[in-house]
């Protein structure tokens, strides 16, 4: 793989009724130093897909609600075409600190991995108790289904080689898509590593009614079983 000054990295934010914030997130990221970035708007009632093209991103939009990973997959698969080295994909309320992009990709660029999963439980300051609690009930059901054990089996603030890009293939659309990708690490053997990474929780994304809460996590949690029967 090239350098990282020679990398071509692209960030990929599935979003979904983000106007109010999806430029703040663009230009976070563009004051880091990273330019490409695709927006997909999955399928928002509001300016989400035209606030990120003012703010510089190439704006996708799906026309109706997919789900996260739906849209994260769309964003992902753009990357590719655009001959992305390196992707990664983060959420467009601003829960994630763009500063902490560069841990991410650092260890693809070294070679010492094809995939880095950020993870919020290695240093859960902040975190919710509830949020830190629902977690370690999701990374257990990852690991008891899919066989792989990770600290923040939830966590969309990840970074991925081209070739873990490629070979990665889950159905899962929903909130159950980024438990998937665990399996799919474990499938193929990718080497992965875990990076701590910092979550900014504000009234704004703690309020969103999309986030997964408990009984979203019952029907990924009945998603990820039906994945494996079916």
């Amino acid at each position: 793989m090239a350098s990282q000054t020679e990398s071509k990295i692209f960030v990929v934010i599935p979003a979904f009724n983000e106007e109010r914030v999806i430029g703040d997130v663009i230009n976070e990221i563009r004051n880091v130093g990273y330019r490409n970035i695709i927006v997909v708007d999955d399928g928002s009632s509001d300016e989400t897909c035209r606030k990120a093209k003012e703010a510089g991103a190439i704006s996708l939009k799906h026309k109706i609600n997919r789900g996260k990973g739906a849209a994260t997959k769309t964003g992902i698969e753009a990357a590719k075409l655009l001959g992305a080295d390196i992707i990664v994909t983060m959420d467009g309320d601003g829960q994630h600190d763009p500063e902490d992009i560069q841990k991410l990709i650092s260890p693809i660029v070294d070679k010492e991995c094809d995939v880095v999963l950020g993870t919020r439980l290695l240093d859960p300051k902040g975190m919710p108790w509830h949020k830190i609690f629902a977690n370690k009930i999701g990374n257990f059901f990852t690991w008891y289904l899919f066989g792989l054990w990770v600290t923040d089996s939830q966590s969309g603030f990840r970074a991925y080689s081209r070739h873990a890009a490629q070979v990665i293939n889950t159905k899962a659309d929903r909130y159950e898509y980024d438990s998937q990708v665990i399996r799919e690490i474990y499938i193929y053997k990718l080497k992965f590593k875990e990076i701590p990474i910092a979550v900014r929780y504000t009234e704004y994304s703690m309020g969103k009614i999309q986030k997964q809460g408990i009984a979203n996590g019952f029907k990924t949690l009945y998603k990820m079983v039906w994945s494996l029967l079916f």
